[in-house]
């Protein structure tokens, strides 16, 4: 077994503590990554909060991780030591299923194996990347091109393919008018990642005070949904709408801002169901969707879309002391717009 330094909370209400875990041993098919940068995202803080369910605790969060492979298995082709890598999300899937031979683990009718709070196929918990080391099998890994530094690749990982998923998906380029609902860790990125993709970008914000950072990210256009004329100027704009906020908005105020035939889609997760009134979506044949991450041919293809317009998500570096501090400023909206765990701080 191989021990790895980490950070894991032990309940809900609980801080997070200097830990140790161990790693299995390489399989012929296993990496062992030493974890260089990790990002923190929403979901991190609502699994370690026990809000999306019963929690396997102790917990080691953590699902955008960049770093370097230091030893392979007996068996491993893709991969060798020295190279940079990720690892996002899922760590396995049953690769047989429809699915997951479309290339589209994300959606694998088993369910893949989450990164951390799941169980891998040996029976064993799953611990994340607020850690210094993970062993993954080289199926669940992705190559992170030269250009981009391994700090702000972290947050591709998870940000960069949930936004980049549904813009591909749903077709954003050039004649679409996108709008982005929310400028945080994940709006951030489909405002920029839309912009290259040839769309016409609006960001859809309670306030302007963004405004700035928004038009600079690329977008066309920015509005405050929180002025009274706002929903009125825009509706029937829209042919994609991508909301990336978690909290429960009045989703069917954003349905009137869809064109005919056009799609909203929810990479945002609340915490609790949104009231949707189905006369919003049926009067002019609109479409109510959500998207996960991408699968990790897909992951990879955003990687090196990024690579080649030079896309990369705003950070803010922190040790691995302030993780505490940094969930009360997500939960505040208070970052610009991802924290990213230096590793070696643990």
């Amino acid at each position: 077994m191989i021990t790895a330094k980490a950070r894991a909370v032990d309940g809900p209400d609980q801080s997070f503590r200097a830990a140790e875990i161990k790693r299995r041993d390489l399989d012929l098919h296993d990496v062992l990554i030493e974890i260089k940068y990790a990002g923190i995202c929403h979901s991190d803080i609502h699994t370690a909060h026990g809000e999306w369910g019963p929690v396997n605790y102790p917990l080691v969060p953590g699902h955008e991780i960049a770093g370097i492979v230091t030893d392979v298995g007996s068996e491993v082709s893709k991969y060798k030591v020295g190279d940079r890598v990720g690892v996002g999300c899922m760590v396995d899937s049953c690769g047989e299923c429809e699915n997951c031979r479309q290339g589209e683990e994300q959606y694998c009718l088993k369910g893949n194996v989450p990164t951390y709070a799941g169980v891998d196929k040996y029976g064993e918990p799953t611990q994340g990347g607020y850690s210094t080391h993970i062993v993954v099998t080289e199926e669940f890994i992705v190559r992170i091109p030269d250009n981009i530094e391994l700090d702000v690749a972290a947050p591709l990982l998870c940000a960069g393919i949930t936004t980049y998923s549904p813009l591909n998906h749903w077709g954003a380029g050039p004649g679409k008018k996108v709008a982005v609902v929310g400028l945080g860790g994940l709006g951030h990125m489909a405002v920029k990642i839309a912009h290259a993709m040839g769309a016409e970008v609006t960001v859809l914000s309670q306030s302007l005070k963004k405004k700035e950072d928004g038009l600079q990210f690329g977008a066309d256009h920015y509005y405050a949904t929180s002025e009274p004329d706002t929903f009125a100027k825009l509706a029937g704009s829209f042919d994609l709408i991508i909301n990336t906020v978690s909290a429960n908005i009045d989703i069917n105020a954003y349905f009137s801002l869809l064109t005919l035939d056009g799609t909203l889609v929810n990479v945002g997760a609340p915490g609790e169901p949104l009231a949707v009134n189905v006369m919003s979506l049926i009067g002019h044949r609109r479409s109510f969707a959500g998207s996960m991450i991408g699968g990790i041919r897909e992951t990879q293809e955003m990687l090196d879309f990024c690579a080649e317009h030079s896309i990369v998500p705003m950070i803010e570096v922190i040790s691995a002391d302030q993780i505490d501090e940094a969930y009360k400023r997500v939960l505040a909206s208070d970052v610009k717009y991802r924290f990213v765990i230096d590793t070696s701080t643990i």
